[in-house]
């Protein structure tokens, strides 16, 4: 046996064992989904508002992350320091928090006695906690990470020459961002954006700590799988296949993103 087939069959059993571990759960989930019962399950009105809420709120956290992330990109690529670094660190901490602990941290900051949400409440007589701008508020938080990487990396990647010979030719700063960058940066801005809307669509933990899990008002499509898990499991199943069928679509939307392209030019 040549050394070449030989590594191929010893990498073949851990391979086979992470596609197993990815695969048996969606297979479980096709497997148990109730197949001739899903146009009802999914053609319920309880369906429809959870699946609007949803799409809503995280439409607007994911154009809040974007109009926020990309002046905070801009900043943070632009040069290395101790305050960028410590910035830096506060943009990826909601990627690693538990979701429960940003939910109650969101709280404590929006929240009716929280730092900002008393003087809120005091001053302008709003609230955020268990209301749909509480759900927007939590998405956005949560989505913001992934827009700011996505677009940092873009810009990280712009070659300055361009903008350099814009300079040249006269055009001040903000032109010269928003006619050569932006262009040239658009494909990062597009995929941050639409992996910041799925962050926010599939957003569970930090929602129902902050925002609750009220029927028609914050109950987004996560929430209502985990109502449904304990009265009526089948739409549980339905509402989660759902979800899988939307992230998958958006994998899809951005296979040009991280698939290689010497196989996109193969197929």
């Amino acid at each position: 046996m040549s050394p070449r087939r030989r590594a191929a069959l010893l990498l073949a059993v851990p391979v086979t064992a992470a596609v197993a571990l990815l695969s048996l759960p969606l297979l479980g989930l096709l497997a148990r989904t109730p197949w001739s019962r899903l146009p009802a399950l999914l053609g319920t009105s309880e369906v429809g508002d959870a699946l609007a809420l949803s799409i809503g709120c995280a439409t607007l956290g994911a154009l809040i992350a974007g109009a926020l992330g990309l002046p905070l990109a801009a900043w943070l690529a632009g040069g290395c320091s101790r305050i960028r670094s410590v910035v830096r660190v506060l943009v990826l901490l909601p990627m690693v928090l538990p979701p429960v602990v940003a939910g109650v941290a969101l709280l404590l900051a929006w929240g009716r006695g929280g730092l900002v949400g008393a003087p809120l409440e005091r001053w302008t007589g709003v609230t955020l906690p268990f209301t749909t701008g509480g759900v927007v508020v939590a998405a956005a938080y949560v989505a913001l990470p992934f827009f700011v990487l996505a677009a940092e990396a873009g810009l990280r990647s712009f070659d300055r020459r361009y903008a350099g010979a814009a300079a040249t030719l006269g055009a001040g700063p903000w032109r010269t961002f928003r006619v050569v960058t932006l262009p040239m940066i658009a494909p990062s801005l597009q995929a941050g954006l639409v992996v910041a809307w799925a962050r926010a669509l599939g957003e569970f933990g930090a929602t129902i700590t902050f925002a609750g899990n009220l029927a028609g008002e914050t109950r987004t499509l996560p929430l209502a799988v985990f109502a449904a898990l304990e009265s009526d499991p089948d739409a549980a199943i339905a509402l989660s296949l759902l979800l899988v069928v939307v992230s998958a679509s958006l994998l899809f939307l951005l296979r040009g993103r991280w698939l290689p392209q010497r196989v996109e030019e193969g197929r």
